[in-house]
């Protein structure tokens, strides 16, 4: 079980810094619905807020890592590997129209930057970049997995 909570980590982290983009070590408090939804976990409305205004008592509107991780996790705790497998396998799917187990670069640039809407475009080639390790335009679900899980 410890590899797929060592995965989960890395999700978080991956996702957290994508939010991060001024590398402040913090994210809006408003972001978390964002990737808990963007990774397809469902949560209770009053739940998560109550757990977000726990932990920002100063109500300072942003959260630490450790903070964000403490309320996602509580919400991908039922979460196993192949789910989250499957869910990043449908996000994938929902862009490779052609069944062709790849998508260019624009579509995920598109996915980046409904991710993130603060990324700029310099920031979203850098990740492309980095993800598109062999400049073919496309990535391929390994590629795209790889991206979202960090393996």
């Amino acid at each position: 079980m410890a590899e797929a909570e060592d995965q989960q980590m890395q999700l978080l982290k991956r996702a957290f810094s994508m939010f991060d983009t001024a590398k402040r070590g913090t994210i809006e408090k408003e972001k978390v619905r964002t990737i808990l939804s963007t990774l397809g976990h469902s949560y209770d409305e009053k739940e998560l807020e109550q757990m977000l205004s726990d932990e920002d008592p100063e109500g300072t509107g942003r959260m630490d890592f450790e903070a964000f991780c403490r309320v996602a996790s509580h919400f991908l705790e039922s979460e196993d590997e192949e789910a989250l497998q499957k869910e990043l396998k449908e996000a994938f799917r929902l862009y490779d129209k052609e069944g062709n187990g790849y998508i260019p670069t624009s579509s995920l640039r598109e996915i980046l930057a409904a991710l993130d809407d603060q990324l700029t475009s310099d920031q979203l080639n850098e990740m492309i970049a980095e993800i598109d390790t062999d400049s073919s335009g496309t990535v391929d679900f390994e590629e795209f997995m790889e991206m979202m899980t960090g393996d």
